[in-house]
C-alpha cells in the first residue's frame, strides 16, 4: 500500500506540476466490488492545486464482469455526467500507461459525506427530509438523461438493438444466462414475461444504469456525489428510476419504494421539474422488474469470479447466494403487477 500511495503521488506531482507531494493518508476504500477505489490526501507543494488536496484513484480490480465499462470509458462517462450538471465527482486525470502502476486507473475529486446504504436508510430524517432527498435524486437523473446521442466523447457505447432498449436488454441477459450454463427457470421466465410486455421505447438518453442507494454520497441530508459510474449505457430514462427503485436497493426499508429512503411519486416529481417529462409509473414498474432480472445476472456473473479462481473474495461469494432472493422478488413483483391490470 505504501509503494502504491507513492506511486499515485508521483503521478499526481507530474499531472499538477507540484514540486513535491506528501502523502497524508492512503486508504483502501469500502464497497467498489467490481473495481478497486483508494482515498488519497495529499499535500501539494507549488502547482496548479497547492495545499491539502483530496482524492479518489480508481482502478482495475484483477477480474471484472461482463457488463462493466473500462476505466478511460468510464472516465469519459464520468467527464460527460460532470459537463451535464450532475453532482459528480470532478474526474481530474486519466493514466492508460500501465507501468505506473501496472493498472489503468484513473484520478478524481474526493466528496465529502457517506455511501453507506444502511446508515442513510437508518438516518433519522424528517418526512420533508426524505422528500427533498428523492426530489434531488429525480433531479440529478434529468440532467444526466439530457446526454443523447451521438456524442463523440461516448462513441464507444453502442445504441440499442434493435432501437428497443428492453428488447436489446432481454436479447443480452439471455445470453449471460446461456454463458452461465446453469438453470434459472424464474430468470427464463421473467425474461419471457418481459419479451411479452415490451412498452414503447422513450428517448435514447445516457442513463447510469446503476443508480442506486449505496451509489451516491450524502452528508447528512445533502447530496454530494453520484459515484460508480462503469455500467453507463444508452437506454431508456425509465431504467435509472426502475433500478432505483427496484426492491433490492430498499436495504430493509421495503414501504420506501425509492432506494429505502422515500416516495416514488416525489422521485417523479423531481424529474419532471427538470426535465419537464411526465414519466409513466407503469413503464417504471416494468424496469424495476428488468432491474431485478439485471441485478441477478451480475450476481450470478459475480460469483463465476469467485468460483473461478480469478479474484477470490468472500464478498464476490456471497453476493451469487442472493440470487434466491431476487427470484423471489421477481415471482412476487410480476404477481403484483399482474394482479394490479
Amino acid at each position: 500500500m505504501s509503494a502504491l500511495a507513492d506511486t499515485f503521488s508521483r503521478f499526481i506531482a507530474r499531472q499538477t506540476g507540484a514540486r513535491s507531494a506528501r502523502v497524508i493518508d492512503f486508504d483502501k476504500l469500502s464497497g467498489g466490488a467490481i473495481q478497486d477505489n483508494f482515498g488519497l490526501t495529499l499535500e501539494l507543494e507549488g502547482g496548479s492545486r497547492p495545499g491539502r488536496q483530496e482524492f479518489v484513484v480508481r482502478q482495475d480490480a484483477p477480474s471484472a464482469v461482463a457488463e462493466s465499462l473500462s476505466r478511460p470509458q468510464e472516465f469519459r462517462v464520468l467527464q460527460a455526467a460532470f459537463r451535464a450538471g450532475v453532482t459528480a465527482p470532478e474526474p481530474l486525470w486519466l493514466c492508460e500507461d500501465p507501468e505506473v502502476s501496472e493498472r489503468v486507473f484513473y484520478v478524481m475529486t474526493r466528496a465529502a459525506g457517506s455511501a453507506s446504504p444502511r446508515k442513510l436508510v437508518k438516518a433519522d430524517f424528517s418526512k420533508e427530509q426524505r422528500r427533498n432527498i428523492v426530489r434531488r435524486l429525480g433531479a440529478e437523473l434529468a440532467r444526466l438523461h439530457t446526454v443523447k446521442p451521438p456524442q463523440e466523447s461516448l462513441a464507444f457505447l453502442a445504441l440499442p438493438d434493435p432501437g428497443n432498449p428492453a428488447l436489446s436488454r432481454i436479447a443480452l441477459y439471455r445470453r449471460y444466462l446461456k454463458e452461465i450454463g446453469e438453470p434459472h427457470p424464474v430468470l427464463e421466465w421473467a425474461l419471457n414475461w418481459l419479451e411479452d410486455h415490451v412498452p414503447e421505447a422513450g428517448p435514447t438518453v445516457l442513463c447510469h444504469c446503476d443508480f442506486r442507494t449505496g451509489n451516491y454520497m450524502m452528508d447528512g441530508d445533502q447530496l454530494t456525489a453520484v459515484l460508480d459510474w462503469e455500467f453507463a449505457a444508452w437506454s431508456d430514462p425509465c431504467e435509472d428510476l426502475g433500478w432505483l427503485c427496484s426492491r433490492s436497493w430498499r436495504f430493509g426499508a421495503d414501504d420506501r419504494e425509492v432506494g429505502g429512503v422515500g416516495d416514488r411519486q416525489d422521485l417523479l416529481e423531481g424529474y419532471r421539474e427538470v426535465s419537464g417529462v411526465e414519466l409513466d409509473p407503469a413503464k417504471v414498474s416494468y424496469w424495476e422488474v428488468m432491474a431485478l432480472v439485471r441485478w441477478a445476472m451480475i450476481a450470478l456473473q459475480q460469483a463465476r469470479r469467485h468460483m473461478s479462481g480469478e479474484q477470490r473474495s468472500l464478498e464476490l461469494a456471497l453476493t451469487g447466494r442472493m440470487v434466491a432472493q431476487m427470484e423471489l422478488d421477481l415471482l412476487n413483483q410480476i404477481q403484483e403487477l399482474e394482479d394490479g391490470k
